[in-house]
């Protein structure tokens, strides 16, 4: 077992409506597994309720949130109203990403994830941040080599993988000073599978994994959940960002009696 402490950080589904019902169900079946939230920028390019607001529900609810923020659809202004908003709501932690193809409009492209982060640190010489605390700010990275920028985040996200062996390998291979989250995702269908595929190319699901979904959905959680417990064991990684889709009942009821 490794002697620092293992973080999970669970990604929760931001509503498409104005309604926090459901984000704050799969908050609370989460909280007695999770020790952070990740909530989701207008992921998958369609708009959701502010991450940064839900963000504050999370904390509100006892718990610690992470909201992502995407460069896709801000621009500086943007940014700043979202900096200001969340120290408003007392979010202080970030993921910042690029943020995918979205499915009405265009990129507003002033932004990149690299601006973002100097655009956060610079903040702590700007007077309307006067007395708050730093900006957390974290970034991701697939399974290849970690760029200098990148490694000056407070934490890294890896790429979701199904091979803890692949995962290995890369951690390994890289030299970080910052706390470094495996990503794991719940595989929910073979469709789930088919998708996924066909959008992150990177990503390689084994065959007798989706063989095994198809049979049993169940087969989908126990996988993943077996997975966070291996990296784990493993000591590599400081923790995982687990994505549990809409398996977050299951998730939490399988985790709870292991972690």
């Amino acid at each position: 077992m490794p002697d620092h402490r293992f973080e999970l950080i669970c990604e929760v589904e931001p509503p498409t409506r104005p309604d926090l019902t459901r984000v704050r169900h799969q908050i609370g079946v989460l909280s007695p597994v999770a020790d952070s939230f990740l909530i989701p920028d207008n992921h998958i390019g369609r708009a959701t309720v502010s991450s940064v607001a839900v963000a504050h529900e999370v904390q509100a609810m006892g718990a610690s949130g992470i909201a992502c923020l995407n460069s896709r659809d801000r621009n500086l202004l943007g940014f700043r109203r979202d900096l200001l908003t969340a120290v408003a709501y007392g979010v202080d932690r970030f993921l910042f990403v690029y943020g995918d193809k979205p499915s009405a409009g265009n990129r507003t492209s002033e932004l990149t994830v690299r601006a973002m982060i100097e655009e956060a640190r610079g903040a702590a010489e700007d007077p309307a941040f006067e007395g708050c605390s730093p900006f957390r700010v974290g970034v991701t990275s697939g399974l290849r080599p970690v760029p200098a920028w990148k490694r000056a985040a407070d934490f890294v996200f890896v790429q979701v993988s199904y091979s803890l062996g692949s995962l290995l390998r890369w951690r390994e291979s890289v030299e970080v000073d910052i706390p470094v989250y495996a990503g794991v995702m719940v595989l929910a269908s073979a469709g789930m599978a088919r998708n996924l595929a066909a959008k992150i190319p990177d990503i390689a699901i084994p065959d007798d994994l989706v063989a095994a979904v198809e049979r049993d959905r169940d087969a989908g959680v126990d996988a993943a959940c077996e997975q966070v417990l291996a990296i784990r064991d493993s000591g590599a990684f400081d923790g995982v960002h687990l994505v549990p889709v809409s398996r977050y009942r299951q998730v939490a009821a399988r985790l709870e009696q292991q972690l």
